[in-house]
């Protein structure tokens, strides 16, 4: 692959509600555009006074984190013939102050996987290395990126996780 370029425009939404006077009361409100998307509203994490029903860029982080790796996963399994009936996660990132910042200091993937039955488990469990390797996302950040992957055969009666 090539160079590629990924293009966004972000737009502070919430000053409609007013300047930034003080810290306590303007809007952290944004919006995120994408083109040919719809847009997605944000805001700070409620400890940085954001709105708690809006996504915060610490949400968008460790899901980015998360779908790459499970978007890569996919793709090796595809590639390798083993056949992914389900995939979630339940991730978790953590934020604390490292050297003098407030900062992502780890992120776990916790990945539940079903297979169909027949295949072969011990490889679709290695190919998680290898989606973990191929990541574009994880392979941009500079804290770990941990995996603790569950993989099983899915019962002809199970339909998802």
């Amino acid at each position: 692959m090539g160079e590629a370029h990924y293009t966004a425009r972000l737009v502070w939404s919430g000053s409609a509600l007013g300047p930034t006077r003080s810290v306590e009361s303007y809007s952290r409100e944004f919006r995120a555009e994408f083109e040919g998307k719809p847009p997605l509203r944000g805001s700070a994490d409620p400890a940085f006074h954001g709105d708690p029903a809006l996504y915060n860029p610490e949400d968008l982080l460790v899901t980015a984190l998360s779908a790459c790796h499970m978007l890569s996963y996919l793709a090796v399994c595809a590639h390798a013939g083993i056949a992914v009936r389900s995939y979630e996660d339940a991730v978790v990132g953590t934020v604390a102050r490292k050297d003098g910042r407030v900062r992502f200091v780890d992120v776990l993937l916790r990945p539940k996987v079903l297979l169909e039955p027949g295949s072969d488990i011990e490889t679709a469990k290695a190919l998680h290395r290898k989606a973990h390797d191929i990541c574009v996302t994880v392979n941009s950040v500079n804290f770990p990126v941990r995996h603790e992957a569950e993989v099983a055969i899915a019962s002809d009666s199970l339909a998802s996780i």
